[in-house]
């Protein structure tokens, strides 16, 4: 395990952010390096930095969710995170703690604890206790692993040297990557066990077996190689009787044979004397084989004269059918002929009333687009007068207000003639009036010419309606035209 960046935010003295990256070449071109300062400059605490970003936990100071003696006066949070890389790879531990809504004075919440890899950025595990035992698998080291040979807190140096010798094996073997050694002395242990097991297995064999005296050991060597001796001739004898035995059987199969091909040799003399008649046959057949070319030739040749015939005679008989056919077909083409003639004739008639047609087409474009004008007109205009009606409408109140207001003042005029002072705004009220008057002449005039735009709307919908019977009655004649010229052809 190498630690190489270190990154903690108000951890004890040391207040605000803080970053070592251990990877700088400052660090890393001697290889060693000191952490020195007075007392309480924070020396301690970059330890417990690491501590905390890796096990949660420090060695010297209680963390809990009711307290946090860690963390910086005056401050809301605090966190702690290392970055390290072992053989499996590089990760990213993080670990962070933190008061309600960030205040000095707030209570104290649920710590956070992650890992995750360096490289990607994925999150491996979270959660207190699920992110210890990934650290702990990860690096092969808990807590007091940690904190007795890797990382000493104040005061506890000599705790490696006074652990005992189980404690410091595990450690040992973690530190100098010596973990293999181990497993081979386990393995090796485990096969000297297995081979002293078949060792004693093959000795109490051994001794389960009877030595024999020399004088029954001479006598079993004589009977042995007189049972050899016997055993090859006995070879010799097999050999040869086995060979006879052969040559019985092959004579055997032999004669089987010669049987089985008498029998062919008779059936086949029997077959070839009953095809003798048949014989005689394909031989003349054979004669005869040499003489289908030139009589197939002769029979094409009577047949073809036989088809000709029957032509000829189908062709006499067809004759007067034919003539009277071409009769027919002349006197149709002759009213075909005079048929046609009719439709140019009628078609040339037809042309003015075609080019009517489309002059009416045109007029009755356009008198649809004067249509639509004076249909967006009429709109407008419409439009416009109601707005007129409304002003008008008010206007005509204002008016009212102004005639009961002048009927006041010239009875009031009446009732105080003696107010002369009154005659200077008389001027000013029948000036209004006298706008009221004109603004109501307006408002009748666009009527006058809102109404002269519907009668002028009504004359042109009058004369689209004859436009369109009169191009109705010219298509509807344009469609008789063409039904009598398709029933001419």
């Amino acid at each position: 395990m190498r630690i190489l960046q270190i990154r903690f935010k108000n951890l004890n003295s040391l207040a605000g952010e803080w970053l070592i990256d251990l990877t700088h070449p400052s660090y890393t071109s001697d290889g060693i390096f000191t952490i020195t300062g007075p007392t309480g400059a924070g020396k301690t605490t970059i330890l417990d930095a690491i501590c905390l970003a890796l096990y949660g936990r420090t060695p010297r100071l209680e963390i809990s969710q009711k307290e946090n003696g860690i963390m910086s006066r005056q401050t809301g949070e605090c966190f702690a995170e290392v970055t390290f890389e072992t053989p499996a790879g590089h990760y990213r531990c993080h670990w962070s703690h933190r008061r309600a809504y960030q205040k000095s004075d707030g209570n104290l919440q649920q710590a956070r604890h992650e890992i995750a890899n360096a490289d990607t950025g994925e999150i491996i595990e979270s959660g207190i206790q699920r992110t210890g035992n990934t650290i702990e698998h990860i690096t092969g080291m808990n807590f007091d692993r940690f904190t007795r040979s890797m990382l000493l807190a104040q005061g506890r140096f000599d705790t490696f040297l006074k652990a005992n010798a189980n404690d410091r094996a595990p450690i040992l073997e973690q530190i100098t990557g010596t973990g293999i050694y181990s497993d081979i002395s386990i393995r090796v242990h485990e096969l000297s066990r297995a081979e002293n097991e078949k060792l004693k297995l093959l000795t109490a064999e051994l001794g389960a077996i009877t030595l024999l005296e020399p004088e029954q050991e001479n006598t079993l060597q004589t009977e042995l190689a007189t049972f050899q001796t016997e055993e090859t001739a006995l070879a010799g004898q097999i050999a040869a009787t086995t060979q006879a035995i052969q040559w019985l059987t092959t004579v055997e199969n032999l004669k089987r044979e010669i049987g089985k091909l008498i029998d062919q040799e008779s059936t086949l003399q029997t077959t070839i004397e009953a095809f003798r008649p048949e014989r005689e046959k394909l031989e003349r057949a054979t004669r005869a084989a040499t003489l289908d070319g030139q009589y197939a030739a002769l029979l094409a040749i009577r047949q073809q004269q036989t088809d000709d015939r029957q032509a000829l005679e189908t062709e006499k008989n067809a004759l007067p059918d034919l003539q009277t056919a071409l009769t027919q077909q002349a006197q149709t083409l002759d009213a075909a002929s005079q048929l046609t003639r009719r439709h140019k004739e009628t078609r040339q008639q037809m042309q003015p009333l075609w080019q009517q047609v489309r002059a009416l087409d045109q007029t009755l474009d356009n008198l649809q687009k004067q249509l639509a004008d004076i249909d967006t007109q009429y709109r407008q205009e419409e439009a416009n007068a109601d707005i007129d009606r409304k002003a008008l409408s008010e206007q005509t109140q204002h008016l009212a207000r102004y005639d009961r207001t002048l009927a006041d003042i010239d009875r009031y005029l009446g009732e105080h003639a003696q107010d002369e002072a009154l005659a200077t705004s008389l001027p000013a009220i029948e000036e209004q009036s006298r706008h009221l008057h004109a603004m109501a002449q307006d408002t009748a005039q666009k009527a006058a010419v809102q109404e002269q735009a519907r009668q002028a709307l009504k004359q042109a919908e009058t004369a689209l309606a004859e436009c369109r019977k009169k191009t109705e009655s010219i298509r509807q004649e344009q469609t008789r035209t063409a039904s009598a010229l398709e029933q001419g052809q």
